[in-house]
């Protein structure tokens, strides 16, 4: 029984008197349960993405059985139910799309049954952010546990990571200096076990992120998916959610203001994915907590970057687990921490890292030695290209394109510009800035990661392995390159994007945080004033109402009307 005065929500179901009562207490035993589950005990939803077609949460069922098992030994009843899972490797156009639909119903699930808890399992990018957007909507007692990183790839004597040298194998397959039979090697080394990226890829910066935020239970983030010990960390989290209900512990009073600059400042130091920026400020949204595209700019300015990872670094998530984790890492910037933020452990974020330590400083620096200076992470860029803004992630570009002015060269669809790519006589030299347009939210539909545009190729066999490339996509959190993202407004609502043509001069200054068009205000309006909306990418379904409704980038790419929440309140409903 719960330990609170409160009655529990669950008992609007379970605890109902006459038909209503019968019918949903009688339809549950057929499922064989004993006869006093629904004596009013704390009824914990766990909602799994698992799916075999998202290799990455494959493992979540065997997830869910440890977290149940917490919860039946605290005194709960534990239901699993299925959500919209949404698998990287796989879908298309890109799970971007889906993240908001994974959202939608993850927040009308949670609201229309009857639970009193939530665990989320997520692992792959998407399904992290749209789990804690749907639960954020309801706000009930909500913990989350990721399904934890691959295992190391191994190749050749070397650790390969996932993404990353998927990047570079076919990039160096591209310019002559790898076979197709090395790449076919490659492949079957990668990925080695259960669990999502190894690399510091969307994956393991979200985990990473979502303890930084006070929702995963310390250490969870980094903990191999194959490890005993995130199995013993599910069974912790099923007992504490219990906990969590009993102590009314909302999420709204985890993800505070105090949270999200906890997870900004964490995420400069582990060096983790610009997509991190477009979840945390889609998560904000549905809470009301204030928090805009500058904040990660100025919150990072002091952090410098710790963690030696791919794609920045040389190590793996493997190697970061057994290095200390993340509240290593925290404890090292806990000066520049809310350490009085209680997270869902019930304790404070002091508390949580009290006597963490550092196991390898290869791989976790220090504050007075890091693997990169402070200012090496994501960056915001503001212009006349970008009024809205634009990111780039400083420690995976090079430092000589920093401050760069060169000549556009335009394509309106990515893939115009990778049919081009392949050319031998491109038109292209080192000094080119390659801009892509219409990739963003509304344009693709769905803002895909096709930001970390491949090079060309004759530029590769020259040898030049970098330059900049300009577009409102988005950028794979494994990928690496001198990539200006999430450029807003995007080409494809009349952005100044939309109006650069090739040999204009673009500038981008990320030392000034300025990315400017040098084209002369009265030709901009000439070609503003010709300038024709596209025609909508999708007619009918889900891409239409998400097409119509998107928000830009600098405002989280949610959904207009999903923004804030609803409660818990059930929908009425009398049989």
């Amino acid at each position: 029984m719960s330990m609170s005065n409160r009655p529990l929500r669950s008992q609007e179901w379970f605890g109902a008197e006459g038909r209503n009562g019968f019918i949903h207490r009688s339809w549950m035993r057929n499922q064989g349960f004993a006869d006093d589950v629904f004596d009013g005990r704390p009824v914990i939803g766990i909602a799994t993405t698992w799916s075999e077609l998202t290799p990455c949460n494959a493992h979540l069922r065997d997830l869910a059985e440890s977290v149940k098992r917490g919860v039946w030994e605290s005194g709960g009843l534990p239901l699993e139910f299925p959500a919209m899972s949404l698998g990287e490797p796989l879908m298309r156009p890109t799970t971007m799309l889906y993240r908001n639909l994974l959202a939608m119903e993850a927040e009308e699930l949670i609201r229309a049954n009857p639970l009193d808890g939530v665990v989320l399992l997520s692992g792959c990018d998407k399904t992290t952010p749209g789990l804690l957007m749907g639960a954020a909507s309801v706000d009930l007692p909500t913990l989350m546990i990721t399904g934890g990183p691959m295992l190391n790839g191994k190749f050749r004597g070397r650790d390969i990571g996932s993404g990353t040298d998927v990047w570079r194998f076919t990039e160096e397959m591209r310019a002559g200096r790898m076979t197709a039979a090395d790449c076919a090697e490659a492949e079957v080394c990668m990925s080695r076990s259960r669990g999502h990226c190894m690399t510091m890829g969307t994956a393991s910066t979200m985990a990473c992120v979502t303890e930084a935020l006070g929702v995963q239970l310390p250490g969870a983030a980094a903990v191999p998916a194959v490890d005993s010990r995130r199995y013993a960390l599910a069974q912790a989290a099923g007992r504490r959610i219990v906990a969590m209900v009993e102590e009314d512990q909302r999420l709204s009073t985890v993800l505070t203001r105090d949270a999200f600059e906890n997870a900004i400042r964490v995420n400069a130091a582990i060096g983790g994915s610009t997509n991190a920026v477009v979840h945390l400020l889609a998560i904000a949204g549905r809470l009301g907590v204030p928090l805009s595209l500058e904040d990660f700019d100025t919150l990072t300015a002091e952090v410098p970057m710790l963690v030696n990872l791919m794609p920045s670094g040389a190590y793996l998530m493997e190697d970061f687990a057994y290095a200390g984790g993340l509240p290593a890492v925290m404890q090292e910037i806990a000066s520049l921490l809310h350490l009085d933020h209680v997270t869902v452990s019930g304790k404070s974020v002091a508390d949580n890292i009290s006597g963490a330590q550092c196991w390898n400083r290869e791989v976790i620096g220090t504050m007075e030695k890091p693997f990169q200076a402070a200012g090496s992470g994501t960056v915001v860029l503001r212009g006349s290209l970008a009024p809205s803004g634009a990111v780039l992630k400083v420690s995976a570009a090079s430092a000589h394109l920093l401050q760069h002015t060169g000549p556009a060269l335009v394509f309106d669809r990515i893939e115009d510009y990778v049919a081009a790519a392949d050319d031998p006589d491109m038109d292209v030299t080192a000094d080119t800035v390659i801009v892509v347009q219409n990739a963003g939210p509304r344009g693709y539909p769905g803002f895909p990661e096709v930001g970390n545009m491949p090079m060309p190729r004759r530029l590769l066999k020259e040898g030049v392995t970098d330059m900049v490339r300009i577009s409102d996509a988005r950028m794979s959190g494994t990928g690496y390159g001198t990539c200006v993202l999430h450029v807003a407004p995007e080409a494809s609502v009349g952005g100044p994007l939309a109006l650069v043509r090739t040999g204009d001069l673009v500038r981008v200054d990320v030392p000034a945080r300025s990315l400017d068009l040098l084209v002369d205000e009265a030709e901009l309006e000439r070609r503003r004033a010709a300038w024709q909306p596209p025609q909508p990418a999708a007619t009918r379904g889900w891409a239409r109402l998400y097409s119509e409704h998107v928000l830009q980038a600098d405002k989280g790419a949610d959904l207009d009307f999903l923004v804030g929440g609803s409660g818990s309140a059930p929908p009425r409903h009398s049989h």
